[in-house]
């Protein structure tokens, strides 16, 4: 597995971040459901943005996590002032892969 912190950078008054929300927490339940999300959630210091984690099969790089990311309505629509990619190691691991149903 390879996990990705994603950035979003945003005005916290944004009217497109407003609008666009209902179809970007769709797309994040779509990642939840799929096995890809870890979690995200907005930045709460007044300063707008989000963080959000994603996981990867092994071997998958920035480029894939972007690739997977281009589909978010935020990001299709132009809502987003910046967005960032870093490859994470969550050396103490709470984030538990989803089980496979046998």
């Amino acid at each position: 597995m390879n996990v990705f912190a994603i950035e979003y950078t945003y005005s916290p008054d944004s009217e497109a971040i407003t609008q666009i929300r209902p179809r970007h927490r769709e797309f994040l339940r779509e990642l939840l459901e799929s096995g890809n999300l870890i979690g995200s959630g907005p930045y709460t210091d007044g300063d707008g943005g989000a963080l959000i984690v994603i996981r990867l099969p092994e071997g998958s790089s920035i480029s894939d996590a972007e690739q997977l990311m281009d589909k978010d309505p935020f990001f299709l629509e132009g809502a987003l002032e910046a967005r960032t990619f870093h490859t994470w190691n969550p050396v103490l691991n709470v984030f538990k892969e989803p089980h496979a149903e046998a």
